[in-house]
């Protein structure tokens, strides 16, 4: 057994390399983190830093989204400027996005693959129309580990990627991430390049207190659970005291980030790195629940399903999508997916999931909604479905559905 430092380094270089063998891309240039939104964090602080001299002070991003996938832009003291988003794939319009960039403003461009729905097509509209304007492309990959927005030569479109091993996501592991920084970053910007891999290389050892709460996450959840509106207050009086760390801080929800980058505690490498070996058993069972969806759910009246979710090839995605006639129904549908055991969620209703508490910090107060109208009407009807559960469980949930939107004919 080496030292603590070595097992660290050890464990580093085995993630890296099994995320490089995953995404077929090369181990140096993946860099794990304590959690994917301080990845992002570094990134941004650096093109922070870089604002005054090059005019570049805002990142457009969608609302459509996790208030953790936002907050890293705002602590950093940069702009989050919200486009509109496609019903199809519920990630950014191009159209949209092509207006937010007109003022050269821009310094990055945030691509969310949301539910881990890919979609080349407009994927390379998003990355040259983000080259056009000299922003960076930053690719939200969290729903979909080690899967990246490719060009028809195969090579990954994003100068940054981020993914995400925690609560959530596709991997049982809760804690920990890593971003990607794309090799031909360094013919193009050659000083962010160096000063991002030389942030992220370089990032402190998670502190102690960290290290022993994370490892006590499952287990302090399943004690929370078991106690009813106890478990709810424990859990809280827990969060306040530094006993238990929550998948989101009521900092971040008011704009600011919990903690400075860290660098993952090693047993968060090895639970990725075990964890990303059996990715290929995980997405074949997703996509048996995803195409029980696709077969019993397409073409229903009263629901509508992106076209990203149901298009050919399927993807494995964490939840699959669908947009309700309006709240009331979407409600109902979750009462009776839920009712038949399948975890129906809102995501992402609110918008900035799960909603800001401080509406200035994220800069929503002066938004002019006009522009926001996709969003606004999937953000009224949407709810997810799960997609790792059994195939009988499936059956019910599709069964609940098609009975709930029957009774309303």
């Amino acid at each position: 057994m080496g030292t603590g430092s070595e097992r660290y380094r050890a464990d580093t270089r085995t993630l890296r390399e099994t995320l490089a063998r995953r995404s077929h891309t090369e181990a140096a240039d993946w860099f794990p983190v304590f959690k994917a939104r301080y990845g992002l964090a570094e990134v941004m602080r650096l093109l922070a830093g870089r604002a005054a001299d090059s005019g570049k002070d805002t990142v457009v991003t969608q609302l459509f989204t996790c208030c953790t996938a936002v907050v890293p832009i705002i602590d950093a003291g940069m702009h989050a400027r919200y486009a509109d988003i496609d019903a199809d794939t519920l990630s950014i319009d191009v159209q949209s996005l092509e207006r937010h960039l007109e003022d050269g403003r821009a310094a990055a461009v945030m691509l969310q693959h949301t539910f881990g729905m890919i979609t080349p097509q407009t994927d390379r509209q998003t990355a040259h129309q983000a080259r056009q304007a000299g922003a960076l492309l930053i690719e939200d990959s969290a729903h979909c580990v080690t899967r990246m927005a490719c060009d028809d030569d195969g090579s990954p479109l994003a100068d940054i990627s981020l993914h995400s091993f925690g609560v959530e996501k596709m991997l049982p592991t809760r804690f920990g991430g890593a971003v990607w920084v794309n090799p031909t970053l360094a013919g193009r910007d050659g000083d962010l390049d160096h000063a991002l891999r030389e942030s992220l290389s370089s990032l402190p050892a998670l502190p102690g207190n960290l290290d022993r709460v994370t490892r006590m996450y499952i287990n302090q959840n399943r004690v929370f659970s078991r106690l009813g509106s106890f478990g709810n207050a424990l859990r809280a009086s827990c969060t306040r005291h530094g006993w238990y760390e929550p998948p989101i801080a009521d900092s971040e929800r008011s704009g600011s980030l919990a903690y400075p980058a860290y660098a993952p505690a090693a047993w968060m490498n090895e639970r990725a790195a075990h964890a990303i070996e059996g990715l290929d058993s995980n997405e074949s069972a997703r996509l048996a629940i995803i195409d029980l969806y696709r077969q019993r759910l397409s073409g229903l009246d009263g629901i509508r399903i992106p076209r990203a979710a149901i298009a050919s090839p399927a993807q494995p995605l964490l939840r699959f999508p669908l947009l309700a006639r309006d709240t009331a129904e979407s409600e109902r549908l979750i009462a009776a997916v839920r009712a038949a055991g399948g975890y129906a969620e809102r995501w992402y209703r609110p918008e900035l999931f799960p909603g800001v508490t401080d509406e200035k910090a994220y800069g929503l107060l002066d938004l002019d909604r006009s522009t926001l109208k996709v969003h606004d009407a999937v953000v009224r009807r949407c709810l997810c479905l799960p997609t790792e559960l059994g195939i009988d469980t499936a059956q019910r949930v599709c069964d609940a559905i098609i009975a709930t939107l029957d009774a309303q004919q």
